[in-house]
């Protein structure tokens, strides 16, 4: 047995190339470049960013202390196209966007499973914290990690049945300190290694200076505040300014505070409330991927998350012929934001995901 292993210079990658030879495979470790140098040496002194020089190098290092192949793939126009422009387009038309889960939809789950199809790999292997089962009639089934305070099914909530049969989360029953520990045992250079926390091509957090470079030159201009009854109250910089839910960098001493709660790209405006403007029981959610390959018959109860880092909140999901899912959650929703994905739960299993419209 073959398998493509995608290493990102991170500890958790390479603990999953270590644990997949150990399990016989004969292992090629690969690296996604889904930069041009000079972009990527921009990132270079932000820590917390992933995909720069120093991480490629990080993993080649560890390829070769485990006696494995190392390749560096050349994604970077699939990642322009694919994650990039998508992510200024989104800004620019008001929505707020998660590249990382593009990045998994198109290119680690993507390209990289053809890549490992044209190499007669059986496998590509990841470092997400996620495990894959099968149930009682074959069909593959995505479950959380079992380290709760690691769990990434979040983000791969867009995995198909053909792809999870193609794909191994070495580290889905293990906990963040175990995999350190295998790490430093074997002598890995990237055992202490700090995590990746920013976006890789927004490594100072930045978003806007991000979308003007990339964009196609929509949401830039100034444009009218609104209240909640749709008079204007202010000035904004831009649209792309702004994500619902937002406190900060309004710009207006308002006498209160107020957020973001509603921003209309055709129009130009962003609409600010109070805090209780911006709970909602029933969210639209468009482009839904049912991981077991088709939607329920009927209403099913369920549990949901609407961003990455909120806990799961119990609700009744609606499934319509058009692929679009209404979610009626028991309690309201701080800030459903369109752009952003809704991700469904039954326990510790995944039903599948969607864009929050």
């Amino acid at each position: 047995m073959k398998a493509l292993i995608a290493m990102s210079g991170g500890v958790d990658s390479s603990v999953a190339a270590l644990l997949t030879k150990e399990k016989g495979y004969d292992c090629i470790g690969c690296t996604m470049k889904l930069w041009d140098a000079e972009q990527a040496e921009s990132a270079l002194p932000h820590p917390k960013s992933c995909c720069s020089l120093d991480d490629t190098e990080d993993a080649r290092s560890v390829a070769y202390k485990l006696g494995m192949p190392f390749y560096a793939f050349n994604y970077k126009d699939e990642f322009m196209a694919q994650v990039i422009c998508p992510f200024a387009s989104d800004y620019e038309h008001g929505r707020t966007p998660n590249p990382c889960i593009e990045c998994n939809r198109f290119l680690k789950f993507g390209k990289l499973l053809r890549r490992a199809e044209e190499l007669g790999c059986d496998k590509v292997v990841t470092g997400h914290y996620a495990r894959i089962e099968q149930d009682k009639d074959g069909r593959y089934v995505l479950k959380k990690g079992l380290d709760p305070s690691k769990d990434q099914s979040y983000v791969l909530h867009c995995l198909t049945q053909e792809q999870l049969a193609y794909i191994l989360f070495p580290l889905g029953e293990m906990t963040k300190p175990e995999v350190r520990a295998i790490a430093a045992q074997n002598g890995f250079l990237n055992a202490n290694k700090p995590d990746s926390q920013d976006i890789c091509f927004v490594p100072d957090g930045d978003y806007a200076k991000v979308v003007e470079r990339y964009g196609k030159g929509g949401g830039t201009e100034p444009g009218a505040f609104l209240d909640m009854d749709g008079r204007p109250i202010g000035t904004h910089r831009g649209i792309i300014h702004y994500t619902v839910g937002q406190r900060k960098g309004l710009g207006n001493t308002w006498g209160r505070p107020v957020f973001v709660v509603a921003i209309d790209s055709a129009a130009n405006t962003v609409t600010l409330g109070d805090h209780e403007d911006l709970f909602r029981r029933e969210v639209s959610v468009t482009d839904f991927n049912w991981i077991a390959g088709k939607a329920p018959e009927g209403p099913i109860r369920c549990t949901a998350k609407l961003r990455y880092r909120q806990a799961e909140q119990p609700a009744v999901a609606n499934a319509a012929e058009d692929g679009r899912v209404t979610l009626v959650f028991d309690e309201p929703q701080r800030a459903p934001t369109p752009g952003q994905y809704a991700v469904l739960y039954d326990g510790d299993t995944v039903l599948g995901g969607g864009r929050i419209e």
